[in-house]
């Protein structure tokens, strides 16, 4: 009972939701001029700052952000209404239909014992939707690592994967090992190569230890910060200038920063 209140509430906000944006877009001048194109931009750094908030675990802050993405979903959808392209029951008609033909192990009669089962289906259903490669899933605007980690993803999807971690490290090595050799032979465009291989292979890598890189990258950055900032502020009480102390004495600064786990 109080599940199908809330749903009720919820249609409600929804709703209400659609009527502020009919409203903003023939009132406010801002929210009369924009198009998919202005907001292509602004979509993204939304996207970004919900997923800075997911990293900080700051739960507040990924329902305001989920929010602000969902105001843009609702602004699309009444731009492409008044394109005559669709609206949002067109959005979620398409949605609704999507879900189910890809969730045959739920709608239909295939079986799927584990979450790899599934993901193995949906690619076979994607590309039977007509999808020409299991690769062109990806966009081709990620950053590059989080593209690799999907490229990767997708390629287990369908069978293309090493058996275990052990092989993927020793993969890891090997390229570690032509990277150094590039090195010392100095052609710059071959250790910019060897270098790309080595960072696809530790991607690869990440997905047999349950890593997701791109997470584990933004912690590393985000700790760097707060280290480096303290340093900053170390040097300051210190009445010294970063640029005229030697490395030695920023590192053991840095360590203290590290005692502190900043």
């Amino acid at each position: 009972m109080q599940k199908e209140i809330r749903r009720k509430e919820t249609l409600e906000s929804f709703n209400k939701l659609l009527s502020i944006m009919d409203e903003l877009r023939e009132k406010c001048p801002w929210d009369k001029k924009q198009t998919f194109e202005t907001l292509r931009h602004l979509t993204i750094e939304e996207t970004y700052e919900l997923a800075d908030a997911i990293i900080e675990n700051d739960n507040d802050e990924v329902k305001k952000e989920v929010g602000d993405l969902l105001l843009h979903i609702v602004f699309y959808a009444k731009i492409g209404s008044e394109n005559n392209s669709f609206d949002m029951k067109d959005i979620v008609d398409s949605l609704n239909e999507k879900l189910i033909r890809r969730h045959p192990h739920i709608y239909g009669d295939i079986e799927a014992k584990d979450a790899k089962q599934v993901e193995e289906n949906w690619e076979d259903i994607k590309l039977k939707e007509g999808r020409k490669s299991t690769l062109s899933g990806v966009p081709k605007t990620l950053p590059a690592l989080i593209k690799a980690y999907r490229m990767q993803d997708k390629a287990r999807g369908v069978g293309f994967d090493w058996d275990n971690a052990d092989q993927v490290w020793e993969k890891v090595e090997e390229e570690i090992e032509e990277l150094r050799f590039e090195i010392k032979a100095g052609k710059q465009d071959k250790i910019e190569q060897e270098f790309g291989d080595t960072l696809f292979a530790l991607i690869n890598y990440s997905r047999f230890i349950d890593v997701n890189p791109e997470t584990a990258l933004e912690r590393t950055n985000k700790k760097f910060i707060n280290r480096f900032q303290f340093i900053e502020q170390e040097v300051i009480k210190q009445n010294k200038n970063m640029r005229e102390m030697t490395l030695e004495e920023l590192n053991t600064i840095w360590d203290q920063a590290k005692k502190l786990e900043l």
